[in-house]
């Protein structure tokens, strides 16, 4: 796990070495362990990186990393999770190895296979590799986003990219607002455009996709393909339950083995819910013997209604772990802000952003640098409750039948606690409303009140105005692929990997093993949702395993700090409110809107979307 950047001159304009040096020096905290720096024989490409030392702690893991006689030079960032495996095969196919490292595997794979090396690989990754002998520079990212790219291109001029914008910037890569991206977060709170989601906030930098590769050569050009996809209308539909919870739990074993590959300490981050607590008891299974204690990190609220400390109690009595916790406030929030901001880059939409940032920071403290995580399940397996809208107009127009006994099923279950949505949305318009509950719903998420947007910033932007409508309403399996891979689960991959990287620790997801994943999307949607329960497959495949008030719980929360309290501290609100009357004088809200709502009231979350206002200001200049 480290930082790259890099920067190819088109124009016969040579890189100059201390322009890498602030690029590395603006993401140390990425790669704390050392920096190395490349430039070509003709000083058109300049290659940086900064090492956070996971496998083969020696010099030899050093980057960036030359192969084939120097033919090939690889900066890289990420884990090739299956780099034992494919190191057997390729010294079987002749092929020699010099360290311990999977950065070089990478490399004689890519040698051997050029682009399509990456179907091969298990890990996250965002890596660029320049072809001395082609001049060409490949670059790479993973199937689902763990890992971060960002670009700038200035066609004929030159091309610079690194893992975080803050590295582009220091290369005076022009920081300018994307307009679309902002307003669409101010009016509907959209953190993605889901029909282009290489766009970033800023309208010169762009992100590689996921799942893409990009390659360039010495004409200038950019060349960008996609090399893996899910097939989400392609399901087994004679799999039969043993089966499919057979190979659930060996893909989901593999999984975690492959996960626990490090050769520094290696520990859990631990919510309480469904997920994260499968994964810490399999690893605690996987360690037979028990003379490793696996440390596990948690965020507690004591005294607030969320907090998720019993269910975090229940796994640690059932395991052999080390519990590490901690504990967020108003006042630390406070402190830490700025540093949250300037790391994560973006706007985010909520302080769960910061209990996750204090996890981290714990692990760190506790010399503890790769954590492995719950995150990606409840976007493949419908594990949020507006999942069952979509599940069920499904079984509406395929299956009546089947869908009365699960209305039947879900009814049992529409008093638990934490549901998301608005219950009668289900149980009042039964199917013949559904279509129409649904808009409203949607209509909900989005900011309908814009009386704190100024009119003329409404009426100039509102043909930027995007509309996330890619997936079929009336088919589970394509929500399930829109949360997957068109923007919600990258956000989230976003939040952990600046989280994680601001304490130079590494996040590892077992549920984004991708054949994990096809396997998932190739289960009929039965296996997903089933009598008002979802996740139903993961449920029944570790029941024997997890505590079954987990196993079954009803509600879903994670880390979920009392904002609502937080942002009633004076100075939080004097903050929102000068960020509120920022964007008044931009023209973006209106100013006697503003004035009007807190006159003798100096309560800023009273005004509809106050925070994702708030949030807008904090990173518009």
């Amino acid at each position: 796990m480290c930082g790259i950047a890099g920067i190819v001159s088109f124009n016969g304009v040579a890189v100059e070495p201390a322009r890498l040096k602030k690029m590395t020096d603006a993401i140390a905290h990425r790669g704390p362990d050392g920096e190395g720096f490349w430039i070509s024989e003709k000083g058109n490409v300049g290659l940086a990186h900064r090492r956070l030392a996971i496998i083969d702690l020696s010099d030899a893991g050093k980057q960036p990393m030359h192969y084939a006689h120097n033919r090939y030079v690889l900066i890289f960032n990420g884990e090739i999770y299956n780099y034992i495996e494919l190191r057997k095969t390729l010294i079987a196919d002749g092929y020699t190895f010099h360290s311990q490292t999977d950065t070089e595997v990478l490399m004689a794979l890519y040698d051997q296979k050029k682009e399509k090396c990456l179907e091969y690989i298990d890990g996250m990754f965002a890596f660029a590799l320049y072809d001395n002998a082609e001049q060409i520079l490949f670059c790479a990212r993973d199937r689902f986003g763990e890992k971060p790219f960002h670009y700038f291109y200035d066609e004929g001029k030159r091309f610079v990219f690194a893992s975080e914008m803050k590295a582009m910037w220091s290369a005076d890569v022009p920081k300018s607002e994307n307009e679309k991206m902002f307003f669409n977060f101010l009016t509907t709170g959209s953190l993605h455009n889901s029909h282009d989601l290489s766009q970033t906030f800023y309208k010169s930098i762009y992100k590689l996709k996921a799942g893409h590769y990009l390659k360039s050569g010495n004409d200038g050009k950019l060349i960008i393909k996609k090399y893996w996809d899910l097939d989400y209308k392609k399901t087994n539909k004679n799999i039969s339950e043993k089966d499919a919870t057979e190979q659930f739990r060996m893909l989901m074993h593999e999984s975690v083995m492959r996960r626990l590959r490090s050769d520094v300490t290696v520990g859990s981050s631990l919510s309480g819910g469904l997920d994260s607590s499968l994964v810490v008891c399999l690893i605690d299974k996987i360690n037979i013997d028990k003379r490793i204690k696996q440390n596990v990190f948690s965020a507690r609220f004591p005294g607030y209604s969320r907090d998720e400390g019993p269910y975090m109690q229940m796994v640690i009595d059932r395991t052999n772990v080390n519990p590490y916790f901690v504990f967020p406030g108003e006042q630390e929030f406070i402190s830490d802000l700025d540093k949250l901001l300037w790391h994560q880059e973006e706007p985010f939409r909520s302080a769960s952003i910061y209990a996750q940032y204090c996890v981290m920071r714990t692990a760190k403290q506790n010399n503890t640098i790769v954590l492995l995580d719950g995150q990606g399940a409840d976007e493949m397996l419908a594990g949020y409750d507006y999942f069952f809208f979509h599940y069920f107009l499904e079984l509406g127009k395929k299956n009546p039948l089947k869908l009365k006994k699960e209305l039947a099923g879900y009814k049992e279950q529409v008093n638990r606690d934490g549901m998301n949505l608005g219950k009668s949305f289900l149980l009042k318009s039964w199917l013949p409303g559904m279509t129409q509950a649904i808009a409203d719903y949607n209509s909900k998420k989005s900011f309908s009140n814009h009386e704190f947007l100024s009119k003329d910033y409404l009426e100039y932007n509102k043909s930027l105005s995007i509309k996330n409508d890619l997936f079929e309403p009336n088919n589970l399996n394509a929500l399930l692929y829109q949360s997957t891979l068109c923007g919600p689960l990258e956000n989230l991959l976003r939040f952990a990997d600046r989280n994680s990287m601001a304490h130079s620790v590494e996040v590892r997801l077992p549920y984004l093993l991708h054949s994990f994943v096809e396997f998932i999307f190739s289960l009929p949607t039965g296996f997903k949702i089933r009598n008002g329960w979802r996740k139903y497959i993961m449920r029944i495949s570790f029941e024997d395993l997890l505590p079954a008030e987990i196993t079954w719980r009803k509600d879903k929360i994670g880390y979920e700090p009392p904002q609502d309290k937080w942002l009633q501290n004076k100075i939080l609100q004097q903050r929102m409110i000068d960020g509120f009357y920022k964007l008044a004088d931009k023209k973006i809200l209106n100013k006697n809107s503003i004035d009007k709502k807190l006159l003798g009231n100096k309560d800023a979350t009273a005004i509809p979307a106050s925070w994702n206002y708030w949030m807008a200001s904090e990173f518009i200049d």
